[in-house]
């Protein structure tokens, strides 16, 4: 009898088993893979649910299914380290400059420098050549580039309503007239008024020249227009030394708001800042901050550099048993105007819908706004429906913008920072003790540079500069 039952135990064991096992695979049967992707997010308790009604239209379009996941904004860098280290399985991965040539060179990504012309030329054609040389290391693709705001253009934008009070000449970004334009605007509104505030994470107008070469280390760089690409200590450059000498003087004399070396956050509203945009986002920008209008003035650009272009690119694992559907799959998310914008804004007649505007063009209205995919990691902009709050023509010139930039001389250009890591780092950190003062006016560049200077070459500064400058100098033999 006991003999029995243990029988019985096990064969129930067994047939557990079988079942778990089963149901683990859901597509076991039917032979559909199932792409893992992983983005970064919020990590939605909803994610799998929407992931699935994704997967459904993926299975009906190209006949694979899809899992996105999603490793958070504070963890997603730790997340996807363990992920490759350890060799958990997945499909595709969201990169970007910070992570994009490390886990290449760690051998996390698949070579599809042949695979996706053979298997999807349709992708391969409809992305611009400058996107592929900025993906390129070493000759090799490993990541689809996203077409979007590739190139690099930065905008200041002024609050029309100080323009007009002040009749202020905005076309001129010079930092003499940039001087005169927050001295009247000061004078007018008093000592409590500041037109340029600022925080600890504003956009940095001082380096915009100079290309870094995908280090972020800004005291090194091969300024963007320079054709003998030399690499130079931009703290010790004429440019840099004047921008510098405007940011400290404005702090000093209340232009800049005196906590800007010490907030995190901005208000809402600001008389002048400057963003990588374009004209057409000046509408969003002033209701967000409840004013009638800002005025946009190009300040820099457009350019197509290597850490430009490197801003999201998704990449297939060396690992991948999909390597061919995972390719078709981003294909679809860059061709398919329905799929690109389920992914960017949801479940259509859920989170949006369709509407015709007045001039008959189609756009989105969105119904809710939590949605948990993040636009920019996903796919071509230009194939995206518009939101109905934008104007017309607003896709249309950030393409004009991409179509016109000018190449950095570095482009496709990616530093090995395997000789000099350990002074790349001790550099870094030494370097970012003294940048938010210096950036935001805080600190005079006068007494401080000096001794910033002697304090990098202490960490290695020259020796990375000569490095660079013989990799450099081997790439464009």
């Amino acid at each position: 009898m006991l003999k029995r039952i243990n029988f019985c135990l096990v064969s129930l064991a067994v047939l557990a088993a079988v079942m778990i096992l089963s149901g683990c695979d859901k597509n076991a049967d039917s032979g559909i893979p199932t792409l893992i992707w992983w983005q970064i997010g919020s990590n939605s308790s909803d994610l799998s649910h929407y992931s699935q009604i994704l997967s459904d239209y993926t299975q009906e379009k190209i006949g694979v299914h899809m899992e996105v996941r999603q490793g958070t904004w504070a963890n997603a860098s730790q997340r996807f380290n363990a992920m490759i280290n350890t060799g958990e399985y997945w499909d595709i991965l969201f990169s970007d400059a910070n992570t994009y040539p490390s886990f290449a060179s760690m051998g996390a990504y698949a070579d599809i420098t042949a695979l996706v012309k053979e298997v999807t030329p349709d992708l391969y054609n409809g992305i611009p050549e400058e996107l592929w040389r900025g993906v390129s290391l070493n000759g090799i693709i490993y990541g689809i580039p996203t077409y979007k705001d590739s190139a690099s253009t930065m905008y200041a934008f002024w609050d029309a309503g100080i323009v007009n009070k002040y009749q202020l000449n905005i076309e001129d970004n010079s930092w003499q007239n940039l001087d005169f334009n927050f001295r009247k605007i000061k004078a007018g509104e008093g000592q409590r008024y500041y037109p340029y505030i600022m925080s600890k994470g504003e956009v940095d107008p001082v380096f915009l020249r100079y290309d870094t070469f995908t280090s972020f280390l800004h005291p090194i760089g091969v300024r963007s227009d320079d054709p003998e690409r030399r690499v130079v200590c931009t703290l010790e450059q004429a440019d840099v030394l004047e921008a510098f000498y405007y940011m400290h003087k404005w702090y000093e004399t209340g232009v800049i708001n005196p906590d800007a070396n010490m907030v995190d956050n901005l208000p809402k509203y600001r008389p002048y800042f400057i963003a990588q945009a374009w004209p057409a986002v000046a509408a969003s920008y002033a209701t967000s901050a409840g004013i009638e209008k800002y005025l946009p003035s190009k300040f820099y650009g457009p350019i197509h550099s290597t850490q430009s272009i490197q801003g999201s690119i998704n990449c297939i694992s060396v690992n991948s048993k999909y390597k061919r559907e995972a390719l078709k799959l981003l294909q679809l998310v860059n061709s398919d105007s329905k799929f690109r914008d389920m992914m960017a804004y949801g479940i259509e007649g859920d989170h949006f819908h369709y509407v015709t505007m007045p001039d008959g063009r189609k756009a989105v209205h969105r119904d809710r706004t939590d949605w948990p995919l993040v636009n920019y990691q996903e796919g071509n902009y230009f194939i995206e429906t518009p939101e109905d709050t934008v104007p017309a023509g607003y896709w249309d010139e950030v393409r004009h913008l991409n179509e016109t930039a000018a190449a950095s001389q570095l482009l496709g250009f990616n530093m090995d920072m395997t000789p000099v890591e350990n002074e790349v780092i001790n550099c870094k950190n030494t370097w970012m003790k003294y940048y938010t003062d210096l950036r935001t006016g805080a600190s005079d560049p006068e007494t401080t540079l000096p001794l910033v200077i002697v304090d990098l070459k202490k960490k290695g500064m020259d020796k990375i500069i000569a490095e660079a400058q013989r990799q450099i100098d081997e790439f464009y033999k």
